[in-house]
């Protein structure tokens, strides 16, 4: 059945809101696969935090208009699945990523992030960065790394002394 006028209005106004506030989009053809395998990936989309939605192209380039996600206009040909990361910019790169390991039938078209439209390729790349717990724990890793060397530096003499006195004491009783 055929979208009314205001329905598209209103299909188009949904996506623009998410993808005004999304960090990066992805965009995958999803010919062939059954309606069990969609309603799946769109239960771990929104577990995951990400905003997944089939939109007609037309409508899809009038929503992208005036977002980062401009760059994608060109790229959006054929039956298509948008995928937006709000809380995280791989979360929607490792939705599709897991999902399309297990099914050969989506494919990925394109990958947007920052602004500028990349290739398939580099859903992987995308999919690999640490969302925001993983970051703060390796920032905290980092900064937290040369205070525990301070710490083992002044500890080291007294315990260079202890284990000298430790060997000479040993030395003696074996004497």
């Amino acid at each position: 059945m055929a979208l009314r006028l205001d329905d598209k209005k209103v299909v188009v106004a949904e996506v623009a809101a998410v993808a005004a506030q999304a960090h990066s989009a992805v965009a995958a053809e999803y010919r062939g696969l059954s309606v069990s395998a969609l309603t799946r990936l769109r239960k771990e989309a929104r577990e995951s935090g990400v905003y997944l939605r089939v939109v007609k192209n037309t409508l899809a380039r009038k929503a992208v208009e005036g977002t980062s996600f401009e760059c994608m206009q060109d790229g959006l040909v054929g039956p298509l699945i948008l995928a937006f990361s709000l809380e995280d910019p791989g979360s929607a790169a490792r939705v599709v990523s897991a999902f399309a390991k297990t099914n050969d039938k989506l494919v990925v078209k394109l990958v947007a992030v920052g602004g500028k439209q990349y290739g398939p390729t580099e859903l992987e790349r995308l999919a690999s960065l640490p969302n925001r717990e993983q970051a703060l724990s390796m920032l905290m890793g980092t900064m937290k790394a040369p205070i525990e060397k301070f710490v083992r530096t002044l500890a080291e003499p007294h315990a260079k002394f202890v284990r000298t006195v430790a060997a000479v004491r040993d030395q003696k009783q074996a004497a």
